[in-house]
């Protein structure tokens, strides 16, 4: 007698699918799927609004900055600038400070805020003079500093047509150093300028151990 013959045994589903069948999982339908999906886009296009408004609002975001490291950089510009001037008896020219600027707000809020400068936003000066320099000396300092910044790839933007002297801005940081030279007076002027950065948290201009300058002695 012969024996029964058994039934093979049905492969399982997922090989016997078809391999795109198990890649592309079908999208939800329905009126749930609809919905959800209409939610979905109003959010985004709410947050993109949002966005939008925000930055007309505010404009462009201005750049963080370290105090110190500002006052470090115009410190050293201003003690460059005083060798190259080599004025007889290097006289003093303190005191002085690295100062603050106001910065104004930007976007729409500008408006708002026409006569007043954002508090946690400044820029940042330093400046030294002395007066009663004689011309010549004068000139040959102006074109040491002169020489110097555009050996260094600083760019020249404003010329004193009235007055010896320049002012050249650094392509790499925006900081700007201005000179010039006086007859009425002879004052001798050197100014490093730093521009508009969001202060840290907790700074505070008049508790500022950084901000003092004075000319190196002679080495």
């Amino acid at each position: 007698m012969n024996a029964p013959r058994l039934r093979p045994r049905p492969r399982p589903w997922y090989r016997t699918a078809p391999r795109r069948r198990l890649l592309r999982r079908p999208l939800p339908s329905g009126p749930r799927a609809a919905r959800a999906l209409v939610a979905l886009r109003a959010a985004l296009v709410a947050v993109v609004v949002v966005a939008a408004l925000a930055w007309l609002w505010n404009g462009t975001p201005y750049p963080r900055t370290d105090p110190d490291r500002v006052a470090v950089r115009l410190k050293g510009l201003a003690q460059r600038a005083y060798d190259e001037a080599a004025l007889p008896g290097r006289p003093e020219v303190g005191p002085v400070r690295v100062e603050t600027g106001a910065c104004s707000y930007r976007g729409l809020r500008s408006v708002a805020h026409i006569d007043r400068g954002r508090p946690d936003v400044r820029s940042f000066d330093l400046d030294w003079r002395v007066t009663g320099v004689p011309e010549d000396v004068a000139r040959s300092g102006l074109h040491r500093t002169r020489t110097r910044l555009e050996r260094e790839g600083w760019t020249r933007v404003e010329t004193h047509v009235d007055r010896p002297g320049f002012r050249f801005r650094n392509p790499d940081d925006e900081d700007l150093v201005d000179g010039h030279w006086s007859r009425e007076t002879g004052t001798y002027v050197v100014s490093a300028y730093a521009g508009c950065g969001k202060l840290p948290d907790g700074f505070d201009e008049y508790a500022w151990p950084e901000a003092g300058w004075a000319p190196a002695p002679t080495r």
